[in-house]
Order: structure tokens, then sequence, then C-alpha cells
């Protein structure tokens, strides 16, 4: 399979637009912002680790995976701009993807030493426990290359008690190995206190010379039983391998490590595909055509998602379910990478809809806003669900969504019984569903759409993403009324200028909010991918989500008609 040129043609004479310009800008502003996040505890904590003889966390996944082939970041702006008050914590302190491990999809979770050594702060544990999450629910094995000082203690509060905290990491831990998913375990590093279960709760463990493995450090040990030991008789790898018998590998250093998790995770079984899988067909190539001069960075722009969606899809290939009816949504089935997958996108066309005969008199037509849902197209939706389950096929949402229609027309037609019935069937769902936020992602529409509460096994967001109960001019009124409301009881009543004031800081910090690094910083989504990797992001997380056999029967209960 060959990458999809994500080059954009030449222009060498044409003047950019309004809104390439808007994707220039917004695509250098997230290249430097990954910059940013990648260099970790910066370049002093990058040379302290090299001068311990020990590689960072991006370089020993570099060394760890396949030449030649891609690594697929999850949760890079995990913790963005998040905890300002202790320096912060670039990409959670951890660094987690799917790579190719001896010709295998492995889920890698690296704990990054130059960010406070490693420490897990709230983030930390909620991005590792999503990454094996991933990872359970798709039947992927995992590599943990361990390099942490464990819990950060001025937040221990936050990280240590709750049912999704540190402990759910063990859990899961032992959750997966029940299952037979394959986990391997390298110490490179610090692994203490209640971290030190993790590696030896995997399938096999190795650990490098000069690492120490311990519940306790010797300074804890001092101070609660008077005892003085070093690093190296408490919890050494040459203690841990020859005396507690912990240790499986002792190796020298992180390559030698490396190189023994490679060929360890060459010998594991594969076990068999799903049965979507098994349908593959011979790859056809996409379009290549550039997305971004296809959809607009900013919402405005109108656009037919039929032609994003074939612009991805193996050859342009795309047999659309009832085209005619229900049109704010549009559904069908195609392939990507050779695999069977059920689209259900939101229109971005501005649309006129036939009434049915008996409506108002003289008004045989009216027009339905791209974006938003409305009743015929939520039933379509919700009975198109109903088939990809039928047929085994799954699901890819396009989300660039307004909500649904509200007002007199739309309640009388029943639009929130059937928008409940789109959201069972989508909480219903059983097989893998993977959604990519192109534009708005709003209210309830959100998880129409298969927002992160839905369990989706992947949820990708473009660049020009927007997350929030409501778009941004609609919520800063709203949010001004309040506060106005709230001035007048206490006997003040704001000029033009006060007004004008409020209203600009309540519109900025809720324009902070629906930036997708925000979302991204609180794991709404796992990711932000460009625009132009789109088709290959989706038929690598197809490929992943390809290693879980399974699928449970589809049961929707109490089902709306």
């Amino acid at each position: 399979m060959t990458d999809t040129d994500t080059s954009a043609p030449a222009q060498s004479s044409a003047r950019p637009t309004a809104s390439s310009s808007a994707w220039a800008d917004a695509l250098s502003r997230l290249q430097a912002d990954q910059d940013k996040v990648h260099a970790g505890g910066g370049a002093k904590a990058q040379a302290r680790q090299h001068e311990k003889n020990r590689l960072t966390a991006r370089e020993r996944i570099a060394s760890l995976t396949d030449d030649g082939t891609p690594f697929d970041e999850l949760m890079t702006f995990a913790g963005w701009e998040m905890y300002t008050d202790v320096g912060g914590c670039p990409s959670g302190g951890v660094v987690t993807g799917i790579g190719t491990v001896a010709g295998r999809p492995w889920m890698i979770i690296a704990n990054d030493a130059t960010v406070k050594a490693g420490a897990f702060f709230p983030i930390t544990a909620k991005k590792v426990i999503r990454a094996q999450t991933i990872a359970l629910e798709n039947h992927l094995p995992l590599i943990y290359l361990v390099d942490s000082a464990g819990v950060y203690l001025p937040m221990q509060d936050e990280i240590f008690p709750d049912q999704d905290d540190f402990g759910r990491v063990f859990y899961l831990n032992a959750r997966m190995s029940a299952r037979g998913i394959p986990q391997i375990a390298a110490i490179m590093g610090n692994c203490v206190a209640g971290g030190a279960y993790l590696p030896v709760m995997c399938d096999t463990l190795i650990m490098t010379e000069g690492s120490g493995l311990y519940l306790a450090g010797p300074a804890l040990v001092r101070a609660a039983i008077g005892q003085v030991v070093d690093s190296e008789e408490l919890g050494g790898a040459a203690m841990h391998a020859a005396i507690a018998g912990t240790v499986d590998y002792k190796e020298p250093d992180d390559e030698a490590a490396i190189q023994r998790v490679r060929a360890l995770a060459d010998l594991y079984a594969q076990g068999d595909v799903a049965p979507w899988a098994r349908r593959r067909a011979a790859v056809r190539e996409a379009s290549g055509r550039d997305l971004t001069e296809l959809v607009g960075f900013e919402s405005g722009k109108t656009y037919d998602v039929r032609d994003l969606i074939t612009a991805i899809t193996d050859g342009g290939e795309f047999h659309e379910f009832k085209p005619e009816y229900g049109e704010t949504i549009v559904c069908g089935f195609s392939r990507l990478g050779g695999y069977p997958v059920a689209f259900v996108a939101n229109q971005r066309t501005v649309i006129k809809k036939k009434l049915k005969s008996g409506g108002e008199p003289g008004l045989k037509t009216r027009i339905e806003v791209g974006g938003v849902i409305y009743g015929d197209s939520a039933d379509k939706a919700a009975r198109f669900i109903l088939d990809a389950n039928q047929a085994g096929v799954p699901l890819v949402f396009l989300s660039d969504v307004t909500g649904f229609m509200v007002g007199r027309d739309s309640e009388q037609e029943g639009i929130i019984r059937r928008g409940a019935k789109l959201v069972n069937a989508v909480s219903n769902s059983v097989v893998p569903k993977i959604t990519i936020i192109t534009g708005g992602s709003f209210g309830a529409g959100n998880y129409a759409m298969n927002g992160k509460a839905f369990g989706p096994r992947f949820i990708f967001a473009w660049p020009s993403a927007k997350y929030a109960v409501m778009s941004g001019n609609a919520a800063a009124k709203t949010l001004l009324d309040i506060q106005l409301a709230a001035l007048k009881r206490a006997g003040h009543e704001p000029d033009d200028e006060e007004l004008q004031s409020l209203y600009d800081e309540v519109k900025s910090k809720y324009d902070t909010e629906l930036d997708p690094r925000y979302a991204a910083a609180r794991l709404w989504v796992d990711e932000i991918i460009l625009p132009n990797d789109t088709r290959d992001r989706l038929i690598r997380a197809l490929e992943a989500c390809a290693g879980n056999p399974q699928q449970d029967e589809l049961r929707v209960g109490v089902f709306q008609v």
C-alpha cells in the first residue's frame, strides 16, 4: 500500500484564497506547537538523560519500531497549557501511539523522563488508561518503556484514589493479561512505588543495568524503617535478575533492551482478525485531492461532504444510502484501504427540501441548513447504523455538526424522539466506530455523531475542529446575559464600554475553549491530525481494529419509532 500524496497542487499564478491562507496559518501553528511538545522537558533535560547513557522516550520509540514505518502518535497534546503553575507537563509526561514492531502493530507507552522525571500527573494516568483501553478494545499487544518516578506527590489526591486514576492502570494491566493480549515491559530508568506493579504484571520483564525497581527508594526506606541501603542492593537489575528473580532479562543499556523487546515481539503468535477484515479487497488508490481546498478552515464555507468521502475512499467508491431522504446526513458504504466501511457524515450544503402535501398552503419546499440534524436525517442515520451492524461493517463518522434543529415545527415533528433513536443506535452499535471531527462538534450533535462519550475506538480531529455546547457567538451572548443579570441584581448598571469589555472577555475565553488543542489536552480527542493524512490514519486505525475478532450481539433496548 502506498501512502496518499498529501502535497498540494502547484499554483504558481493563483492568488491564495482566504480559506487557503487560514489553512496555511493553522497548519504552520500546529507544526510549531507539536515541535514544542516533542521537546518534552527541554534540551537540558534531554542532555541529562543522555549523560546517564539513556535515550529519550521518542528516541526509544524510533529505535523500537520497524524502519520506514510510521508511528501514529496518540494524545500528543495531552496536558497542553495545563499545570502551568508547576512548569507544565508536555504531552502528559508520556508518549503513546501505535507503531509497527516485527511487522505487527503494537501500542507503545513510553514514560518521558525529561518531564518531571516521568512522574504521573492526573493527565498522565488518564492518558495511559486511554492507551490501554484502545489496546484492550482492539486486542492490540502492548510494549511499555518504563522510566518514571511514580506519582507526582503534590497532586497525589487527584491521581491516586478514583476509578479512572492511577490504580486503573494496573487493573487494565491484569485484565489484558487475562484476555491473552501480549504485554512486554522494559524498565530503562526509575520504576518506583505503585508503578512497580505494572511491568511485573506483564508477560515479560526486561531491565537495564543502572535502573531501579522498588516499592520504596533508599531515602524512603531509611525514613520509614531506618535501614540504610543503596539503590543497586535495594532494587538494581543485578539483584532482581539473580536474587529476587523478578526480572526475566537483564540488559546492559537501552539499545540492548530494545533489541530484546523486538526479538521477543517477533515470536508472539498472531490471532484471528475481525470478520469484516477478512473481506479486505485489493487496495485502490484515492484521488489524492487536497482536502484543505475542499473544506474551508472556518465553518462558514459550504461544501458537499460526498466530495470529501469520495476523495478519501478507494477509487472514489461510494454507495449512498437513501440519497434523497434526510439529506443533512449522508450515509453509505465504501472501502478504505480495501476494508469495507460505512460512513455517517454531516452534509454542509444548503438543501431545498420537498414538503409533504397537506402542510402550510402554498408551501411546497423549505430550506434546510447544512450541519443541522433534522428529524428525517436522524431517522435515516439510525436506520443506517443498524444496517451497518447487520452487515458487520465498521462505522466512520465525519462530524461537522451544529446540533439538532429547534423550533415549533421541529418539536412537532418529534425531533427529541427521533434524536433519541439516533443516540440509542450509536450507543448500542457493536461494530468498531471511528470518528473524524472536521469542523463543529456542538451540543447534542456531538453525541449523535459518536463523540468521545459513545465509545469510539478512535476519535480524531482536524485543526479546524471546534468543541463546545454551542457556537462561540451564541455562547458569548448567553454568558454575557447571565453576567449582566448578576450585575444588575447587585445594583450595578454597566455602560456600553463595560459591556463590550465583558463581551470581549467572555468571547476570548470561550474561543480558547473551542480550540481543538483544548479538547486534545483533556483527551476529548485522541489526536489532532492533518486533513490530508485522514485516509492513511483511517486505514491504519482500521488495521488496529481488525485485531479484535469478537463482536457482541446487537441489542438496542427500547427503540423510539
